[in-house]
């Protein structure tokens, strides 16, 4: 079939040759429905003409740089969401993978003297906007010259792991995702054989994708002469659990089905991680009956795929409960995040779920560090502590606490296990990757391991002495500003706000610290010669009084996805928390003049009434 040249209605520079090794050889045509073409039309005799053009290319750039999610990137992709338009297009997906596979070339590059071919993955989950973004991305990596591999529906896990298992190796991987977010969002979440990228690194991918789509005059995609490769990289990924769990358990009597005789439930939430089910637990021998939710279905109909959903874990707790199973599993949406249910129907997520990991990794690896976000109770800290761990506190943002343990690894300070309240948690034996199923199957070996050495008590009595805070409350203050100047104001009061308690204007208020590394000021910024960037500010602060001494902590951050300043806090008193928040409002906001540039309603319905609104 002879070969037909890809239109150039916008390709700007030396294109790269792109090889591709299909069984399909056939010219797949991208269309999409887009709004008129906007042009940019200059005028050398108009200042105001010029003036307007410099305008609308900002805005234009604006538009993509603004899809950054940290070290993701995400939007709208359908229309349905009050007060919400469309921003994640094809083409502007187009453009972040065009960008993205040009940062892995250059990247290769850098460490080789040549690349003859840079061969990137893609894998997605059930979202119904999925097919379309995905020909997007395949127009945009073949236009950076790189080679493309289908994996179709997938897990975030998976997608890292593709760039790790042989045969496939791949350079790269990208998957498509908004995790529990509605159906009406999607986004890109993206990896090297290094790990997920950092959002310093997502933020030049996205701003060189800014300039390429300001650029373009016509909003279209391009044509592909080729189509991606597609392969099942599914199937030696669930390959490598189940091979993982038979060697860990070593079972005596059945190797090769060491989970028949355990009833395990598993909620997929119409998400991705159904293939646990029916790959994992059914080949080992496991009854599964009674699981929710397995098939894929990109409305997400009856919860969101989310561990800590309410509905997601209520309805797994009573599947556990009817069924007497051993356990039971909540998945997110793209399976980077699990939570448990034990055979007695309580549910393990949050401080709960990072205690077990705690109480399994530090039986293999005493004296380890165990690494957290900072919003973590002071319960765990004991937790951990009393079993010869230490707890290291750092920065909200799963990527920023995985990263921490990175670093901590490289500095000589043995961390083996990362996690995040949300459920995000990494492991140094897993190449530090947030893998869902990866951190059930630690909990589902030691769950057979303890059967086999006669303990009949199940999951949960490894956190029977994990105390709960008494109060624990989160609140949100929304910055009163034009969208492009608030993370500016929520900076300004965050950082306000730590002068203050370093000038000890708040009584009894001192910035936390844990002592067990080389993180201060607050227990979230790096004190080492190379500190990691600060992707959004945030400060924690323990609280004491006269009366019951140190009986909580108070967090205060700037949040990443959205114009407002969080404020997380627990206290072992009752009323602390609310005591807390009168402190905060009357001593600091008010004194400072920061309750003029944020929205403090929440702030003065708790501190007057006790209740969250």
């Amino acid at each position: 079939m002879a070969s037909t040249s890809a239109p150039s209605l916008y390709l700007q520079g030396n294109a790269r040759k792109t090889s591709f090794s299909s069984t399909r050889p056939l010219r797949t045509t991208l269309t999409f429905s887009f709004p008129p073409p906007l042009t940019k039309v200059i005028c050398v005799n108009s200042s105001s003409t010029a003036k307007y053009n410099e305008v609308f290319v900002d805005e234009e750039m604006d538009r993509i740089r603004r899809l950054q999610n940290g070290s993701d990137v995400r939007g709208v992709a359908l229309e349905g969401e009050k007060g919400r338009t469309v921003d994640l297009t094809p083409p502007a997906v187009e453009a972040i993978s065009e960008s993205f596979g040009e940062w892995v070339i250059n990247g290769l590059e850098k460490g080789r003297e040549s690349v003859e071919e840079v061969r990137v993955s893609l894998g997605r989950d059930p979202r119904i906007s999925g097919a379309s973004l995905s020909a997007a991305v395949f127009a945009g990596l073949s236009r950076a010259g790189c080679s493309v591999f289908d994996m179709g529906l997938a897990t975030t896990p998976a997608c890292f792991m593709s760039t790790m298992l042989h045969p496939f190796a791949y350079d790269a991987s990208i998957m498509m995702t908004a995790s529990h977010l509605p159906y009406t969002r999607n986004g890109l979440k993206f990896f090297t054989r290094k790990g997920g990228l950092t959002s310093p690194e997502v933020e030049e991918i996205c701003d060189k994708a800014a300039r390429k789509y300001a650029n373009r005059l016509t909003k279209v995609s391009t044509m592909l002469n080729t189509p991606p490769t597609r392969v099942d990289f599914m199937s030696s990924y669930t390959k490598h659990l189940r091979d993982i769990i038979k060697e860990r358990v070593n079972h005596p009597l059945h190797y090769d089905t060491p989970l028949k005789g355990f009833q395990i439930i598993v909620n997929a939430g119409n998400g991705s991680g159904g293939f646990f089910t029916w790959d994992v637990l059914d080949k080992l021998g496991a009854d599964t009956f009674g699981s929710l939710h397995l098939n894929p279905d990109g409305m997400f109909p009856n919860h969101i795929p989310n561990p800590e959903d309410k509905i997601a874990m209520a309805l797994t707790r009573a599947a556990v409960l009817e069924n007497s199973a051993d356990l039971g599993i909540v998945f997110d949406t793209d399976v980077d995040r699990s939570g448990v249910v034990d055979n007695k129907g309580n549910p393990i997520n949050g401080d709960k779920l990072i205690a077990l990991m705690s109480a399994i990794v530090l039986r293999e690896h005493p004296g380890t560090t165990i690494v957290t976000d900072a919003r973590t109770s002071m319960a765990l800290t004991k937790f951990i502590t009393t079993r010869s761990g230490h707890h290291c506190l750092y920065r909200v943002g799963y990527r920023n606490v995985i990263d921490k343990g990175v670093h901590l690894n490289k500095d000589g300070i043995e961390a083996h296990l990362m996690m995040e309240t949300s459920g995000h948690g990494a492991l140094k034996e897993n190449y530090f990757l947030d893998d869902g199923a990866y951190m059930v199957v630690k909990i589902i070996i030691e769950m057979v391991r303890m059967k086999l050495a006669g303990l009949d008590e199940g999951i949960g009595s490894l956190i029977k002495d994990l105390e709960e805070p008494m109060e624990s409350v989160e609140l949100r203050m929304n910055v009163i500003s034009e969208p492009r100047h608030a993370k500016a104001k929520a900076v300004e009061a965050i950082e306000k706000f730590r002068s203050y308690i370093e000038e000890g204007r708040l009584k009894g208020w001192e910035l936390d610290a844990c002592g067990d590394c080389w993180v201060s000021e607050g227990c979230l910024v790096d004190s080492n010669d190379t500190p990691a960037a600060i992707d959004a500010h945030m400060y924690r602060v323990k609280v004491c009084d006269e009366e019951h001494g140190e009986h909580g902590w108070f967090h205060l951050r700037q949040s990443i996805h959205n114009p407002n300043i969080a404020v997380n806090m627990q206290s072992q008193v009752p009323g602390g928390c609310q005591s807390m928040t009168r402190v905060f409002r009357d001593k600091f906001l008010k004194t400072s003049g920061m309750d003029g540039i944020l929205d403090v309603n929440q702030i003065d319905e708790f501190a007057n009434s006790g209740r969250v609104v």
